[in-house]
């Protein structure tokens, strides 16, 4: 359903009540990321981003084994509003600009006979403001029309404790298929998963997996369900296959995951952390990642025998409210690194541009600090410099970015964040016009 009567079809959401929340990692309800959650010096991970270490994972766990209480004495719900606006200024000196206001209200039950629980999300985003001719934000759909979206209905089945069975549509948090929640509202699945973690014994190592079947997604700025392989491009209703692991022992963790999408194409997607303790206030942190994309089956979206890989290493310094990072990826192979199911998980993909592009060669420098006489507020500035690309027609950029962010503290307006977001990408070549982007969102969630 698209419309602009915002008021009323928000209100039916939020009025309804059971709107009723809500993933192969699943999103605990109560747990979505929204923008101003942590202070920019936590981690220098991208809005839309999944690590790998955040994968395979369910965020109340120990709430679940703690609480055994009837399944209706433990259903949650959350509340939570959006409002986002959006401006671009393009390379050829066109505009996409909008106002939008929205969400998602959901409800997520407890353990029915301590086994079964159920969970469902309705998402919407409406518009405020914005003409047709500066369409493209992605926060409205096409036409800069509002949506309104049945985004999760879903059973989650606790096999035991360490064992979960997820059916329906949901969210979920892996590198190459996540939520990409960077505009209004986030990606969705029709998927079914298995999730586990095992206690391996050996001074607090785990191993968590996952596996599963994902037939279609609802993108971030729609209200419809397509299949995995037309999303990614393709002219075919294909599925996508995935299974992956990880391995974490105090602050080392490795990993791997692969998906499968028959005929279309294989991604492979392995990443270790490891963080140093040199002293008590020295402990740098190191990260590298391999990214293989390559053509399967009937190649109905690439060449017969192409391929293509992307190498990246990442540095981390915390030092008292700052965090220092610096990064560098490669592209190697027969074309870029596509993502059609997520946000980009290269370490130099960041506010506009992904650097992902046949040949190409990006660095990255990063500072960020949480502001320590103003609770709540964090800033981060960050620049990318990125190498010409091998296609001819295709030229060099640098992005410069500046983030503002503030999430209130505890007390009346807990729940309550702001972000301002603010880049300039300067192509050397082509027009020779920089790229503007301009966002400013506002978050307030609310759980009962």
């Amino acid at each position: 359903m698209k419309t602009r009567h915002c008021s009323r079809v928000w209100l039916a959401v939020i009025g309804g009540g059971i709107s009723l929340v809500a993933g192969l990692s699943p999103v605990a309800h109560g747990q979505q990321q929204t923008p101003a959650k942590e202070g920019a010096a936590a981690s220098s991970t991208e809005q839309g981003q999944t690590p790998l270490d955040e994968s395979f994972d369910w965020r109340d766990l120990e709430w679940r084994r703690e609480k055994r209480k009837s399944a209706l004495e433990d259903t949650e719900f959350t509340l939570h509003s959006r409002t986002y606006y959006f401006y671009r200024e393009k390379y050829d000196g066109s505009i996409s600009e909008a106002l939008a206001t929205g969400g998602w209200a959901g409800v997520k039950t407890g353990y029915f006979l301590d086994h079964v629980a159920f969970g469902v999300t309705a998402y919407t985003s409406q518009h405020l403001s914005g003409d047709d001719e500066r369409d493209g934000t992605l926060i409205l759909a096409a036409g800069q029309e509002g949506y309104t979206v049945l985004g999760e209905a879903y059973v989650d089945v606790r096999i035991m404790d360490d064992l979960h069975l997820y059916a329906g549509r949901k969210e979920y948090d892996t590198p190459f298929i996540n939520r990409n929640d960077s505009r209004m509202t986030p990606n969705t699945f029709e998927a079914i998963s298995l999730q586990g973690t095992t206690d391996l014994g050996s001074e607090g190592a785990t191993l968590k997996y996952g596996l599963g079947y994902v037939d279609a997604i609802k993108d971030r700025n729609s209200d419809d369900f397509v299949s995995m392989g037309r999303d990614a491009g393709a002219d075919a209703d294909r599925g996508v296959f995935t299974a992956g692991a990880l391995y974490k022992k105090g602050d080392f963790s490795v990993g791997a995951i692969d998906y499968y999408c028959h005929d279309v194409m294989n991604i492979g997607y392995a990443e270790a952390k490891l963080e140093v303790p040199i002293s008590e206030k020295l402990k740098p942190r190191f990260a590298v990642q391999f990214i293989d994309q390559r053509s399967v089956g009937d190649d109905l979206l690439l060449e017969d025998g192409d391929s293509s890989q992307q190498f990246g290493i990442k540095a981390e310094l915390p030092v008292g409210d700052a965090l220092v990072t610096a990064a560098y990826t490669n592209i190697m192979g027969d074309g870029g690194i596509q993502n059609p199911w997520s946000g980009n998980p290269g370490y130099t993909a960041v506010q506009v541009e992904d650097y992902n592009r046949d040949g190409e060669d990006a660095i990255m420098l990063r500072a960020a600090y949480d502001i320590p006489w103003v609770e709540g507020l964090s800033a981060y500035a960050l620049w990318v410099h990125g190498l010409d690309p091998d296609p001819a027609n295709q030229y060099a950029r640098d992005e410069y970015d500046l983030n503002l962010q503030w999430a209130a503290p505890e007390g009346v307006l807990k729940g309550l964040s702001l972000r301002l977001r603010y880049a300039i990408v300067d192509e050397r070549g082509g027009t020779g016009d920089d790229l503007k982007d301009f966002r400013v969102i506002c978050n307030y969630s609310i759980t009962f």
